[in-house]
């Protein structure tokens, strides 16, 4: 370690703040370390201008956070804790500004931070307007920290670029560069040539996964999808008889909530709808208007008039192969839209009801199920995550559904891999997270 370096703080994204912790040589260090719950025992430093800077994930009240041990060189503050503190700010607006992606911004002049702000909602200034806002006078020969690059083109609201120039900023550091193709480095590229020093890759990775809805609608024109199951320990999503209600706790089902409340869609199969009739909404989360969409895979369309899903405010959307029909007339009656589409070995095709949702501006997708539903989207290589709620119980029986239907893999080596798991207690259930890998 550095000589002079100390440890100086912990972002806690979850609070959006800087929270003291013991100093490194303290006698309360270790203990503390300890009680974090997932820190490597040797974790390998990132390094930035001859400081080091540790990515630790940890969890709270069950939900997984991720935060950074920062370590000063000589009392200064390192370039990689302001942008630790631009990420905690981005994370604020987390499920409320799509299409856009989140974005975190702090201006620093003097050693000390004078300005900072988030991008709040679609239509709202940027992050890079509220930080030098609120820096006012003090923008002049400051640094701006800003998780994604500045955009040089006018869309709701004018370019950020032209303000940065016209504040007296003269450094801009970037933690990664903007994937859509109207950006693209194409903001970086301006502020250089109008002699603005600009710095990237500052926390380039954190930055990346902060925003990986966004990353992936823009290469790919694919939704980021995240499949979530409630399961018993034997992997069995309800009773022979079909009875479901409730398998996790009331605790997985809270979580289960702020997990809808972070995307742009619920996307769920009929049978599901037939058998456990839900809402299908986000309670208890604020959300801008008109998310979650519902999403209904509906082949044939069997969903029942009354169901629930189809009641309350939020839009839905029923995929269907049927193009004619008396239902058809009454649905669309009741405000309800449909996407048809041409069967494939006669069901809805999902890669192709995935990109229609992405030119709708629909960015992530939580699939809720059923067991047919999410094997069809893992059979199309359209999952992203995995987060798995399972409870302390075992429900047995041949006949009784499992997480995951379809054919399956014939081999092991075409099995489905995951990486990045990470196991956390949510009351009496387990909640399990992982990265897909498709072999």
């Amino acid at each position: 370690m550095e000589s002079g370096a100390q440890l100086i703080g912990r972002v806690n994204p979850a609070e959006g703040g800087v929270n003291p912790v013991p100093r490194l040589h303290s006698r309360g260090f270790r203990q503390y370390a300890s009680r974090l719950r997932h820190i490597p025992p040797r974790p390998v430093p990132t390094r930035w201008n001859g400081a080091r800077v540790h990515p630790v994930q940890t969890s709270l009240n069950g939900v997984h956070t991720r935060g950074f041990l920062w370590y000063g060189v000589n009392g200064h503050t390192a370039p990689a804790a302001y942008m630790a503190r631009a990420l905690a700010l981005a994370r604020r607006a987390i499920g409320q500004t799509s299409p856009n992606p989140v974005v975190g911004a702090v201006v620093v002049n003097g050693g000390r931070v004078v300005g900072e702000g988030y991008h709040r909602r679609a239509g709202l200034p940027h992050a890079e307007i509220e930080a030098l806002r609120k820096a006012g006078a003090h923008t002049h020969g400051g640094t701006l920290y800003v998780t994604l690059e500045p955009c040089n083109h006018a869309g709701r609201t004018p370019p950020c670029c032209d303000a940065i120039l016209t504040s007296g900023i003269s450094r801009v550091v970037v933690a990664a560069k903007d994937p859509n193709p109207i950006t693209n480095g194409r903001g970086i590229a301006r502020l250089r040539r109008a002699g603005v020093d600009v710095v990237t890759g500052v926390l380039a990775r954190e930055a990346a996964a902060l925003n990986e809805p966004f990353q992936k609608a823009m290469t790919t024109g694919l939704p980021f999808a995240v499949g979530k199951v409630g399961q018993s320990l034997d992997g069995k999503i309800a009773t022979a008889r079909g009875e479901s209600r409730w398998i996790t706790s009331p605790t997985s089902r809270r979580l289960a909530h702020r997990w809808r409340g972070r995307v742009d869609a619920i996307l769920v199969g009929v049978n599901t709808v037939l058998a456990d009739d839900p809402r299908l909404t986000a309670r208890g989360m604020s959300r801008q208007r008109g998310r979650p969409v519902r999403v209904i895979v509906d082949g044939h369309l069997r969903i029942p008039l009354r169901a629930r899903c189809l009641s309350s405010h939020s839009p839905t959307l029923i995929a269907t192969t049927v193009s004619s029909g008396s239902k058809r007339v009454r649905l669309a009656r009741r405000g309800i839209e449909i996407l048809t589409f041409p069967a494939t070995r006669g069901r809805v095709p999902l890669r192709r009801l995935f990109r229609e949702l992405a030119r709708r501006g629909i960015q992530s997708i939580l699939i809720e199920g059923g067991g047919e539903v999410l094997a069809s989207a893992v059979a199309e290589r359209l999952v992203d995550r995995l987060v798995f709620f399972i409870a302390p119980i075992l429900i047995g029986g041949r006949a009784a559904p499992g997480s995951f239907g379809g054919t399956g893999v014939s081999r092991l080596s075409r099995a489905i891999r995951l990486e990045e798991l990470t196991c956390t207690r949510v009351g009496p259930d387990l909640c399990v997270e992982a990265r897909v890998v498709y072999p």
